[in-house]
């Protein structure tokens, strides 16, 4: 097949963090339908079990291993036994992370630092470890979920925002620096997605009108809806695949259009 046009993933091998479930579960399992083989991370057993049940589900054999992408030694402890028992990891989604919805002004430093930590100290701490096999094999995909408040600020979201602008410079610096050896670093950057964590915004309220919320970000959203985690699974395809070999320190967004546009005139 023509590289340009090659979006196999057979016989790499894609590590995606916090991939039990949600947008990470998504993407994992977009690779595995594309050949890759998959492992992924999460913070206790519990998840990780979580995951393996799931993926089973829909007939794919996962690999997943107990880390915290926080800490180094538990990080390079992972990608070495990745490497042992599955093989050296071609492809890396940073997908992990938290937000915490709190007042700037009312939000403690140790709150912030949490997030800083998890959003923008785990992909550096992930990238970090699994670059050295990459320069080695001259070849490697790194993909940081990045963000829309990777561009935009919103109330109650400084640490998070904050991370994920954070997070973008990082991809292109991994792209600046690490270019040369046929590796490439983009982000993806997802609107709002239905997931587990979002449904409570979106449930029909007491009186059977719309969360506030709902209302916001459809009327904010050019497509007029919350999108699914399986429309950023092309994109995420893409970006893994051979056909994006010149495509670096890029942040694709995946939004509805949300960045694009200024929002409805009031009637």
């Amino acid at each position: 097949m023509n590289n340009y046009l090659n979006f196999s993933l057979e016989g790499k091998v894609a590590l995606v963090t916090g991939a039990s479930y949600g947008i990470g579960f998504a993407i994992a399992s977009a690779y595995a339908e594309c050949g890759a083989t998959i492992c992924f991370n999460d913070i206790n057993q519990e998840l990780v079990d979580k995951g393996m049940a799931a993926y089973a589900e829909k007939g794919i054999k996962a690999h997943g291993y107990v880390c915290d992408v926080t800490n180094e030694e538990q990080v390079n402890a992972m990608v070495a036994q990745i490497a042992e028992e599955v093989g050296t990891i071609d492809i890396l989604v940073n997908n992990a992370g938290i937000i915490k919805r709190i007042p700037m002004h009312e939000m403690t430093a140790a709150q912030f630092r949490q997030v800083i930590d998890i959003d923008l100290n785990g992909p550096f701490i992930m990238a970090k470890a699994v670059i050295p096999a990459m320069i080695e094999k001259q070849s490697g995909k790194i993909i940081n979920i990045c963000s829309m408040m990777s561009e935009l600020g919103r109330e109650t979201v400084s640490a998070y925002a904050a991370a994920k602008g954070g997070l973008k410079m990082l991809t292109r610096n991994i792209c600046s620096e690490y270019g040369q050896y046929n590796i490439q670093c983009n982000g993806l950057g997802p609107g709002y997605i239905e997931t587990p964590q979002t449904a409570p915004l979106r449930e029909v309220q007491p009186d059977g009108s719309r969360h506030p919320f709902d209302q916001f970000i459809c009327a904010k959203t050019p497509a007029n809806r919350w999108l699914k985690p399986e429309e950023l699974t092309g994109p995420a395809v893409f970006l893994a695949s051979e056909a994006s070999n010149a495509v670096n320190g890029h942040i694709l967004y995946v939004d509805g259009g949300i960045l694009a546009y200024i929002g409805k005139q009031p009637n």
